[in-house]
C-alpha cells in the first residue's frame, strides 16, 4: 500500500502532531470535538520531506491525492474550485509541529481570478465584499508567493497603492472604499505583480494551489527558519505540514468578525477570557494595525476605555465588546473556549471568525 500524504481534517486527531503540525492535529482535534470549524485537509510533514527529495516539485502522487480531497470540499460545500459562478475558495497555511517564525504567511481567497469575482459577488449578492476578497487575495499571493517585497527603505507597494487610493478619495479607513475603489485596487494591484515580478497575476486556481503549496514548503528552508531550527536543536529532516481549509469570512458586512482570543491572561496565567476582534474585517487585520480592534468582553473594554479616557456612553456606542454587538457568537465563542481549556488542561489561544452571525474556529 502506497503512503498516505493527505487527510481530512476528520480523518485526524490531536495526537498526530509529527504527521499532521501542530495546525492540522489541532483542527482534527476540535473537527472531533463536534466544534464549528471550516473543513479542509492537511498534506503532511512527510510530503515535505518528499518534496525535497524529489528536487522541489510535487510528486504526482502528492498532486492526485490532493486533487481527490478538493473533490471531497467540493461535495460537502456544494461549490465547485475553479467554478466561475459558485467557486470554493480556500485558505493555505503552513503549520509546522513546533511553531516557529520564518514560515509563510497565511493565503485567503484562493480560486478568485477577474471572472470568477464577479460570480462570487453574484452568488452572495455582496459585490464590495467579494471585490475586497479579491484585492487581499492578490496582495497576499503577491506578496507571500509571488515574493513581491519592498525595496529596502521602500514602504510594501501594495500598501503605497491603497494609500494613494485613500488620498485620492479624502479617506481613512479600508471598509470606507467602494466596489469601483476596489475594483481599481485590483487593477493596481495586478500591474504590481506583473512590475515586481515580470510575472502575471496567475489565474488558474489549480496553479495558485500548487504555488502556495509550494511556497509553505519553501518557506521550511528560508534563512530565518534555518537558523531558529539550529538555535532550537529542531531537525530539518521534520518538515511542515500544508493546511489547505474551506473559506469563512469575517469582511461580509456588520455583522461578521474576525479575532483573536485566549482563555487566559497570558501574562498572569489567571482565569480570565479575553481577546480582540474586529467587525467586517479579515486575517490579518487585528493584529496590522490599520484599525483599532475592539475588546471581546464587556470587562475587557471598558478597562481599555478607562485607560483611554473614554466615557462608558462613548464606549459603548463607539467600541462595543463583542459581547456587547454580537451576543449570541460571544456566547458560542466562550463556550468553545471552556471546552477546549477543559480538553487539553492547558491555556488556549485561539483564531475565531464570524461569518454573518455565526462563529468559526480557525
Amino acid at each position: 500500500m502506497s503512503k498516505k500524504y493527505v487527510y481530512d481534517f476528520k480523518e485526524g486527531n490531536g495526537s498526530m502532531r509529527e504527521l499532521l503540525g501542530g495546525k492540522g492535529a489541532n483542527l482534527a482535534e476540535m473537527t472531533n470535538l463536534g466544534m464549528p470549524v471550516p473543513q479542509g485537509f492537511t498534506i503532511t510533514t512527510e510530503a515535505c520531506t518528499q518534496y525535497y527529495a524529489d528536487g522541489e516539485t510535487i510528486n504526482d502522487e502528492i498532486m492526485a491525492e490532493v486533487m481527490e480531497h478538493i473533490k471531497g470540499l467540493e461535495a460537502l460545500s456544494g461549490k465547485k474550485f475553479g467554478d466561475l459562478e459558485n467557486p470554493l475558495l480556500v485558505s493555505v497555511r503552513s503549520g509546522a509541529r513546533a511553531s516557529m517564525p520564518g514560515m509563510m504567511d497565511t493565503i485567503l481567497n484562493l480560486g478568485l481570478n477577474d471572472i470568477a469575482v464577479e460570480g462570487f459577488a453574484k452568488k452572495t449578492g455582496n459585490p464590495r465584499f467579494a471585490y475586497d476578497s479579491y484585492r487581499r487575495f492578490i496582495q497576499m499571493y503577491g506578496d507571500v508567493v509571488m515574493g513581491v517585497a519592498a525595496a529596502k527603505g521602500e514602504h510594501n507597494p501594495f500598501e503605497v497603492e491603497i494609500d494613494k487610493l485613500k488620498e485620492a478619495k479624502h479617506i481613512k479607513q479600508d471598509t470606507e472604499f467602494t466596489v469601483e475603489d476596489l475594483q481599481v485596487l485590483v487593477e493596481n494591484f495586478k500591474k504590481v505583480v506583473k512590475t515586481k515580478t515580470g510575472k502575471d497575476f496567475p489565474t488558474c486556481p489549480w496553479e495558485q494551489l500548487w504555488g502556495a503549496i509550494c511556497a509553505v514548503f519553501d518557506s521550511w528552508m528560508t534563512e530565518r527558519a534555518v537558523l531558529y531550527r539550529q538555535l532550537n536543536q529542531i531537525p530539518e529532516e521534520w518538515g511542515t505540514a500544508v493546511n489547505v481549509q474551506s473559506m469563512v469570512y469575517g469582511n461580509m458586512g456588520n455583522n461578521s468578525a474576525t479575532g483573536v482570543a485566549f482563555s487566559r491572561d497570558a501574562a498572569t496565567g489567571e482565569d480570565i477570557f479575553n481577546g480582540e476582534y474586529l467587525i467586517n474585517a479579515q486575517g490579518e487585520d487585528v493584529v496590522a494595525g490599520i484599525r483599532t480592534p475592539q475588546e471581546i468582553t464587556i470587562e475587557g473594554s471598558r478597562r481599555w476605555a478607562k485607560l483611554q479616557g473614554i466615557s462608558e456612553e462613548e464606549r459603548a456606542s463607539k467600541y462595543p465588546s463583542l459581547e456587547e454587538a454580537m451576543p449570541q457568537a460571544y456566547a458560542d465563542l466562550n463556550a468553545v473556549q471552556e471546552k477546549l481549556e477543559d480538553h487539553f488542561h492547558d491555556m488556549q489561544d485561539m483564531e475565531f471568525t464570524i461569518q454573518d452571525g455565526k462563529l468559526w474556529m480557525l
